[in-house]
């Protein structure tokens, strides 16, 4: 299938997507907030530069998009038609840099909790994850 809008406005469109501030991270901000957490937001000095760090309980949470970062089984992970190996390269990439990421937070001592866009639908469920993580109780 090729593409049917420019390469210059396919450019103008993807430098559009946000890569903070988003209206899921936003979402589980104010989850947290509302739940009584306090929180930091994006620590150049962590590894993987997490979307909300929660220093007191040396926890970090990424909200993940399904598609960019590959929600296995999720309906928003589909793989783009054109430029298949473009995208295939990119999308591993995008999951080997995080999975790096989650180690080298893990050897410094940090939980990591991942949020998944698709989640955010349920926010009962999201706040029953924190609820029980806080806890101790991995979910």
């Amino acid at each position: 299938m090729v593409d049917k809008i420019s390469k210059e406005h396919r450019s103008w469109n993807m430098s559009r997507i946000r890569g903070s501030d988003t209206k899921p991270e936003k979402t589980v901000r104010t989850l947290l907030h509302m739940m009584g957490y306090r929180f930091r937001l994006q620590r150049n000095d962590l590894p993987g530069k997490p979307d909300i760090v929660l220093p007191k309980y040396k926890t970090v949470i990424f909200v993940h998009g399904c598609f960019w970062h590959r929600h296995a089984g999720c309906k928003y992970a589909y793989n783009p038609k054109s430029r298949v190996e473009f995208w295939n390269k990119k999308f591993e990439q995008n999951v080997a840099v995080h999975e790096k990421a989650v180690r080298e937070l893990n050897t410094l001592g940090w939980r990591v909790l991942i949020i998944w866009e698709c989640e955010l639908k349920n926010l009962d469920l999201v706040e029953q994850r924190f609820t029980l993580f806080f806890k101790g109780d991995t979910p």
